[in-house]
């Protein structure tokens, strides 16, 4: 951890928790739409063919997975991204 966290004043992690929070929230809204999305849409997505299979069938064997990895990813590079914003980042 940052030499500088102990001195960290409350508002400053306010305002470091609040963007997590909202990061963290719109994670996991995309995790659950693609999870729930695909499965609950798979007949009407069925109607598009990729490579010779029916969309919902390459939602829930490929697209789905594709998609939480970018999330990892994305959520990852924005937090390291925020910790260093408000100075609270390891050393590296």
């Amino acid at each position: 951890m940052n030499e500088h966290q102990g001195r960290v004043d409350k508002a400053t992690l306010a305002a470091y928790w609040r963007e997590n929070k909202r990061l963290t929230t719109i994670t996991l809204i995309i995790w659950a739409s693609v999870s729930f999305g695909a499965a609950f849409f798979a007949e009407a997505l069925n109607n598009v063919v990729i490579f010779g299979f029916p969309l919902g069938y390459y939602m829930g064997a490929q697209g789905s997975i594709i998609v939480f990895v970018l999330l990892v990813f994305n959520y990852s590079r924005t937090m390291n991204f925020i910790d260093r914003k408000y100075n609270l980042h390891e050393e590296e």
